[in-house]
């Protein structure tokens, strides 16, 4: 079982079941949302998904056509992004799980909108748009 918080504490949840995949977005909504070179996401199942306390504090953002992402009102940390048209899942900000994930973070995505003062380093797959 995971566990995750936002900053503040006030949000916490859990993820009963693992971790599907992870990724790197290096889209610039991301980039600037997240205030960084990339937003690392874990995809999980999203009946697995269950906000433990603050859940009046949670506020949304529909950050395009496709997406909408949830945060912290409080203190602003983003906790999940939400595909539009597929519910089944979720993706949940790696920032704000408590732990070590089970396995490192394995694609990129968005390359094309890379952070141009950002190297790649590994040798995960890269994608121009979502991963497959």
């Amino acid at each position: 079982m995971l566990k995750g918080r936002c900053e503040c504490g006030t949000v916490k949840f859990e993820v009963e079941s693992g971790i599907q995949a992870l990724s790197h977005c290096h889209c610039s909504m991301c980039r600037r949302l997240h205030g960084a070179a990339f937003a690392t996401f874990a995809t999980v199942d999203s009946c697995a998904f269950r906000i433990l306390s603050g859940e009046l504090q949670l506020a949304r953002y529909r950050s395009s056509a496709d997406v909408v992402r949830t945060f912290c009102s409080e203190c602003g940390s983003t906790l999940i992004a939400d595909a539009v048209e597929d519910e089944s899942v979720r993706y949940v900000s790696m920032g704000a799980l408590e732990g070590a994930p089970p396995h490192p973070p394995a694609v990129h995505e968005f390359v094309t909108s890379k952070a141009h003062w950002y190297e790649i380093r590994d040798d995960g797959p890269q994608y121009e748009k979502s991963s497959p």
